[in-house]
C-alpha cells in the first residue's frame, strides 16, 4: 500500500496508467541522452467533469493545478484537495486558506511547500485558481518559518547561498565538516550570527540525520573537489553522501520537500564539437599520446576532421574524470530516487564558479587563485597547454541566485540545470584581463605543460535555466575584480607558499606533466 493512500484510493490509483509524455518508469540510465530534458510541464488545469467540482472543507468550488510531483497527476481528493498519489499534500488556496488540515496519512504542510504553491500560483494564467477566500494574517503560510539545510554551507557556493537564505527569510542550519585545506581556521567570520551551525561529515548517518531534524529542504552543496588521485573519495562523498541523504529521509518519513544539489559541467567531459563531415560529435578524452607531443586539439572521433566547439546543452553526459563520474551518480541518484519517493530533485551544473570566499588553500579553487597570486608577487600567470582552452566562468553570487530559484520554482522539479557565464573566453585572455586588473603588465607564460585529465574546450548554454528567469548578471571583468578586490584584503603572507607546494605537489604525482613542447616555458 502506497504511503498516504487509503485502500479504496489505492484501487482507484492502481486502475491509472503511470504514463506521462516525457517519462520513461525505468528511470534515467548511464549514457541517458536527454538526461534533463523537461519531466514534468508547467502548471496544468485539470478538466473535471462539470457535476463533480473539487470541493474544499468551506463548500468552496476550486480548480486545482497539476502536481508537479507525480506522474500520474490526475487523482485528487475532492474532499480535501490532496493528491493521493503520495503522501504530500498538494491543496489548493482556497482549501489551504480556510486551514484545512491535511487528510489522513498526509504530514502537515511545510512551509516551504507552501512558498512553492505560492510560486506555482504566481506562474498560473488568469482564472486556473480560485483566489476567492481571503485571508486577514499577513503572512497566512508562514513563508519566514522555512528552514533548509545547507551542506557545505560555509564554502564558497554554500556561504553566498546562506547569505540570500537569510535574506530572503529563511531559517538556515548549516552542516559543513570544515575540511582543514579548505578552512584552516575553523568557522569563517563571514557567516551570518543566525544561522545554526553543525561540524560533521555528511556521510555519517547519525550526523546527518540529526542534521535533517526539522528542515523543510535540502541545498546539498557539499562536495570533494581535487586533482589528485583519491579516487574512492569522491564517490564516498559526492556520491554516497547523497544516498543516505535520501535514504533517511525516506526511512524516517521526513517531510522534506525539494533537495538541490550541487553537480558541475565535469559530467559532459570533453564537451560537445561540430564536425563538418559528420555533424554534432562527443569526442572521448584527449590521450596521454596526444597530449604528451602538444598535439592539443580535439578530433571528431569518426573521421578524425577538425571540429568547432559548441556550447553545452544538458542533453549529452560523458563524464571521463573520477570527479565527473560521482557527480553523475549523485544527479541519478537523486533524480530517480526522487521521482520514485516524490521527493523533489534539481541538479545544478556549474561551469567555472569565482568570486570572493574562494578558498586560497584548495588546490581545485582554480586559475583566478593561481594567476592572482602570482601577478601579485609580479610574476607572470603560467597558462597551461597553448592557454587557447575556452571555458566559462560564472560570479558565485550568480549561481547563489540559481540555487534559491530552483529551490522556489515547481518547474524545476526533477530536472539538471547548467548554470554557466554570460561568455566563453581564452585562458590566454582571462590572463590578460586579470593582468590589467591587478595593475601588473606582464605577459602570461606558455609553458607547454598540462594537467591530465583537463578538458580543452567546454562552455555551457545556459538557456534552460533562463526559461525560468535566470541569466548571470556579472560579466568576467566584474569577476575578475571582486575576486582580486578580496584577495588584497585579506592579505597573501604566507600563501604563495602553499600555491607553490601545491604545484611541486601536483608534479609529483603527474597530475602536471610535460609535453614535447614544454622547453623553455615561452611567452606569447
Amino acid at each position: 500500500m502506497k504511503l498516504g493512500v487509503k485502500p479504496a484510493e489505492e484501487s482507484l490509483a492502481q486502475r491509472q496508467p503511470h504514463q506521462h509524455p516525457h517519462h520513461d518508469e525505468t528511470g534515467d540510465l548511464p549514457g541517458a541522452r536527454a538526461l534533463s530534458g523537461p519531466v514534468f510541464p508547467g502548471p496544468i488545469s485539470l478538466h473535471l467533469s462539470p457535476s463533480l467540482p473539487p470541493l474544499c472543507k468551506a463548500g468552496t468550488a476550486v480548480k486545482l493545478a497539476r502536481c508537479p510531483a507525480v506522474v500520474n497527476a490526475g487523482l485528487f481528493c475532492r474532499r480535501h484537495d490532496v493528491c493521493l498519489y503520495l503522501k504530500r499534500c498538494y491543496r489548493s488556496v482556497s482549501a489551504f486558506a480556510s486551514g484545512l488540515s491535511p487528510a489522513r496519512g498526509h504530514p502537515r504542510s511545510t512551509a516551504l511547500a507552501d512558498r512553492v504553491r505560492l510560486n506555482r500560483l504566481s506562474a498560473e494564467p488568469p482564472g486556473q485558481f480560485d483566489h476567492s477566500s481571503t485571508v486577514s494574517n499577513p503572512d497566512p503560510f508562514g513563508l519566514s518559518m522555512a528552514k533548509v539545510l545547507v551542506t557545505g554551507g560555509a564554502g564558497f557556493i554554500g556561504s553566498h547561498t546562506v547569505d540570500l537564505l537569510v535574506e530572503k527569510g529563511y531559517q538556515v542550519r548549516i552542516l559543513d565538516s570544515l575540511q582543514e585545506r579548505v578552512h584552516p581556521r575553523g568557522w569563517p567570520s563571514y557567516l551570518p550570527e543566525s544561522v545554526e551551525r553543525v561540524q560533521g561529515d555528511v556521510c555519517d548517518r547519525r550526523t546527518l540525520a540529526s542534521a535533517l531534524e526539522g528542515v523543510s529542504c535540502v541545498l546539498h552543496l557539499a562536495a570533494y573537489q581535487d586533482y589528485m588521485p583519491d579516487f574512492s573519495t569522491f564517490y564516498r562523498v559526492n556520491t554516497v553522501s547523497t544516498a543516505l541523504l535520501f535514504e533517511l529521509i525516506v526511512e524516517g518519513r521526513l517531510p522534506i520537500e525539494k533537495v538541490v544539489l550541487a553537480s558541475s559541467q565535469a559530467v559532459y567531459g570533453e564537451g560537445k564539437y561540430l564536425c563538418p563531415a559528420c555533424g554534432l560529435v562527443y569526442p572521448p578524452f584527449r590521450s596521454e599520446e596526444k597530449l604528451s607531443g602538444g598535439d592539443w586539439e580535439v578530433r571528431c572521433p569518426h573521421c578524425s576532421g577538425a571540429v568547432e566547439p559548441q556550447p553545452i546543452d544538458e542533453s549529452t553526459v560523458s563524464p571521463h574524470t573520477a570527479y565527473g563520474i560521482s557527480k553523475y551518480a549523485l544527479e541519478l541518484t537523486a533524480l530517480n530516487l526522487g521521482r520514485k519517493y516524490g521527493i523533489a530533485a534539481v541538479n545544478m551544473r556549474y561551469s567555472i564558479v569565482q568570486g570572493p570566499r574562494n578558498s586560497f588553500y584548495n588546490a581545485y579553487s582554480g586559475i583566478a587563485r593561481r594567476f592572482t597570486l602570482r601577478l601579485l608577487a609580479e610574476e607572470p600567470p603560467v597558462c597551461y597547454e597553448d592557454g587557447q582552452q575556452i571555458r566559462d566562468y560564472v560570479h558565485v553570487h550568480d549561481v547563489a541566485r540559481a540555487n534559491l530559484l530552483v529551490l522556489e520554482d515547481p518547474r524545476a522539479d526533477y530536472r539538471s540545470f547548467n548554470v554557466g557565464g554570460p561568455t566563453s573566453t581564452r585562458v590566454l585572455e582571462f590572463a590578460r584581463l586579470l593582468s590589467r586588473i591587478c595593475g601588473v603588465e606582464i605577459e602570461p607564460m606558455i609553458s607547454g605543460e598540462y594537467r591530465f585529465g583537463d578538458t580543452r574546450h567546454t562552455f555551457s548554454s545556459w538557456d534552460s535555466l533562463a526559461k525560468l528567469g535566470w541569466r548571470p548578471e556579472n560579466g568576467l571583468e566584474t569577476i575578475l575584480t571582486d575576486y582580486v578586490d578580496w584577495v588584497r584584503a585579506q592579505g597573501t603572507a604566507g600563501i604563495r607558499d602553499f600555491y607553490a607546494d601545491s604545484e611541486r605537489r601536483m608534479k609529483s604525482m603527474g597530475i602536471v606533466r610535460a609535453s614535447s613542447s614544454s622547453a623553455g616555458g615561452e611567452s606569447r
